[in-house]
């Protein structure tokens, strides 16, 4: 998996890190098992602080997407978990919506959009399955 990072992009790098691996779970690029480089490692390869990548990291740890230990580093779970509730995935959605509203996006676009990218994703995991 290659992970970008935008050092000049508004949005937190802690934040695009975890924007790609959630990205690359959905797409099936990373499945149930696959590791995640090394926190000093992957700060290494972008010269950011070692924190900013943890924090990346707990985030996903904390939404049940990985699983972290010494042992084994970062590691993708499977996707359903009981700690990240579909209240906190509508709390993020209707702030999105709420942004497509505000600057005048019509429904029938933002509806687009979503069935467009829901497709990319199931797409790529019909490719996985024999």
């Amino acid at each position: 998996m290659i992970i970008n990072v935008d050092l000049a992009a508004e949005v937190p790098i802690y934040q695009q890190i975890r924007d790609q691996v959630v990205e690359a779970i959905a797409h099936g690029t990373l499945t149930e098992g696959s590791t995640l480089p090394p926190i000093r490692t992957l700060a290494a390869d972008f010269g950011i602080n070692f924190h900013t990548v943890n924090k990346a990291y707990d985030l996903l740890r904390q939404e049940g997407l990985i699983r972290l230990s010494r042992k084994t580093g970062a590691v993708v779970t499977a996707a359903a978990t009981d700690q990240y509730l579909p209240s906190d995935w509508t709390a993020k959605a209707r702030t999105l919506l709420a942004e497509a509203v505000a600057r005048g996006i019509p429904a029938d676009d933002v509806l687009h959009a979503c069935r467009t990218l829901l497709d990319s994703f199931s797409a790529t995991q019909q490719e996985d399955k024999p």
